[in-house]
């Protein structure tokens, strides 16, 4: 797409400097939240040992929960005209999550690992809501609704680790 094709389908709902401050926060979190979802499809197939099943299964509905988190923060930095970027390399140069290490990994490892990526994850979220309350309280509205059940999936996380 030419860089005038492109301008046509540029929409600025928000005066400039403000739409640029919105898109980048939402690019970050959109950046972290596709890192975290391929992050914990390595812990699902990789997770080894006692009560394997269950965290293998639980990794699966945080997964979904984040995948559709990815797409609506993504959605709206494209409402609001800016091309959104979920590309492997803009993930792997960008993310602010620890690199999630390669080979089986037991279970206390795992959700411990996952917990810490959530709580990332979380930060990032929470930092971004105090700042796009100013901004665009569609954009934070979005975030705080990401962001309740990240927390609620951390909290299921934590209460395995006693």
């Amino acid at each position: 797409m030419s860089t005038a094709t492109q301008s046509q389908f540029k929409r600025d709902i928000l005066n400039s400097e403000p739409n640029e401050k919105v898109t980048a926060l939402l690019q970050q979190n959109l950046v972290n939240l596709v890192d975290l979802a391929l992050l914990m499809k390595q812990a699902h197939w990789n997770v080894v040992g006692t009560n394997f099943r269950s965290i293998h299964l639980q990794l699966d509905e945080i997964i979904e929960t984040t995948r559709d988190a990815s797409d609506e923060i993504a959605e709206r930095i494209a409402t609001l005209g800016v091309s959104a970027d979920g590309r492997s390399e803009t993930v792997a140069s960008e993310s602010e999550l620890e690199v999630y290490p390669g080979g089986f990994q037991d279970v206390p490892k795992t959700i411990k690992l996952v917990a810490d990526a959530i709580k990332s994850t979380i930060e990032t979220l929470r930092a971004s809501i105090e700042k796009l309350g100013d901004l665009d309280p569609v954009s934070e509205d979005l975030c705080i609704g990401i962001t309740a059940p990240m927390e609620k999936h951390l909290w299921m996380l934590q209460a395995q680790e006693v």
